[in-house]
């Protein structure tokens, strides 16, 4: 770990080396995969008229990566992440590309859609997981709230400019060139990353990568908060994985918008989140952890039931921003417990298979979500809203008041 003697401040932060290219990196790759989500999902729609296909291939960007993520963890623990960070950047623009030239060439199938999808999502671990149990390494502990709050709106930041972008994309130039320029915002990000220094660690390992992966999935099973995490966190996004389809459905076919229109509603979600995490990583989270987790979650519940009142284009973005606004703090409070709840040794293995639990939830969500949109919008609704409402209930039961490791 590195020692600082500054203030715990923003300023402190970004004084710490190397914070602000990995940052940065942070950010080109995030706005990436908020451009990739968005566009593949309105390609689908418009290529292939299915919103089952669309939630199959969210389904399939997604899942393979799930299973995979010990070995990930594993990976990253013992061979370092920046370059295994460039690597999984790498894969996704070559996936997005691969599309687009199908596409373009009429070649493009379901099945073939599918299978590239799948092969993009056995290596999204690497980046997710490495770069999330690399920020601690760099940053000092008493810095990890600010850090923390930075690299929530890191999403809020991708989310604020890919969505829209991708979207007028896709409403301008098509869904093929869209995935095209996603694929040259993931080169981009894989340049950034390419050298980024990555501090040595002494980490725990038997010697074999295969009992490494299972040992990480046991260290995350005996830990009651990661655990707790593990229910309430994908539960949550069950809910999410429901929306990414819902929202699309729901503005181009009951309400007639275009595709610029659902980009720019996503984007909602990530300026109702940014000041609000901003303001919490100010704050000293310890102890608070727990409630800024579960209220969050009953919050999200409660406005996603309000897409069962009739659909009209303000209330879709009303509830997007209720629920970007609520997911600001609760992305800060999880990203620290988790943190101070994890031996550094760990980090690797553990957040990897952490957070692959935490996201299940996401592609189980769009899978179900495409077959319930396609037959009850309002279905769909009253599924991912109770599933936020039991991750939150989740959270409050389960999560450890104390660090009990």
């Amino acid at each position: 770990m590195t020692d600082s003697s500054g203030a715990p401040s923003y300023r402190a932060l970004f004084a710490t080396p190397a914070i602000s290219r990995l940052l940065f990196g942070i950010v080109v790759a995030r706005t990436a995969a908020t451009m990739s989500t968005v566009a593949l999902v309105l390609f689908t729609l418009d290529h292939f008229h299915s919103p089952e296909l669309a939630g199959a291939v969210t389904f399939m960007s997604v899942a393979p990566g799930l299973l995979v993520a010990p070995l990930a963890g594993a990976l990253l623990d013992r061979h370092g992440r920046s370059r295994l960070v460039v690597i999984d950047y790498i894969v996704a623009g070559l996936a997005c590309v691969a599309i687009a030239v199908l596409a373009f060439a009429g070649s493009l199938t379901p099945a073939l859609l599918l299978l590239i999808a799948a092969c993009n999502g056995l290596a999204w671990p690497l980046s997710t997981s490495g770069l999330r149990s690399l920020l601690p390494m760099i940053v000092p502990p008493e810095l990890w709230g600010r850090a923390n709050a930075i690299d929530s709106n890191g999403y809020v930041i991708a989310t604020l400019i890919g969505p829209p972008v991708a979207g007028g994309l896709v409403a301008v130039a098509g869904g093929p060139s869209a995935l095209a320029v996603v694929g040259a915002v993931y080169a981009i990000a894989a340049v950034v990353m390419t050298g980024m220094p990555d501090p040595r660690t002494t980490s725990v390992s038997s010697g074999s990568i295969i009992r490494d992966a299972i040992d990480g999935v046991r260290y995350v099973a005996r830990n009651r908060t990661l655990r707790a995490l593990g229910v309430a966190i994908s539960l949550q996004n069950v809910g999410g994985g429901i929306l990414q389809i819902l929202v699309p459905v729901v503005l181009l076919d009951r309400l007639g918008q275009g595709p610029l229109v659902v980009g720019a509603a996503w984007a909602i979600t990530g300026i109702a989140g940014l000041v609000a995490a901003l303001f919490v990583g100010r704050v000293d989270t310890r102890g608070r952890e727990k409630w800024l987790i579960a209220w969050p979650l009953f919050g999200t519940g409660t406005a996603f039931a309000l897409l069962l009142l009739p659909p009209q284009l303000l209330l879709v973005l009303l509830v997007l921003a209720v629920i970007g606004f609520l997911n600001g703090p609760m992305d800060v409070a999880m990203f620290t417990i988790r943190q101070r709840r994890t031996a550094p040794a760990w980090m690797g293995r553990a957040f990897a298979v952490s957070m692959a639990l935490n996201f299940a939830g996401f592609p189980i969500g769009s899978a179900i979500g495409g077959v319930l949109v396609a037959h009850s919008l309002e279905l769909a609704v009253v599924v991912g809203a109770l599933a936020s409402l039991f991750g939150g209930l989740g959270a409050w039961l389960l999560i450890p008041e104390k660090d009990d490791r």
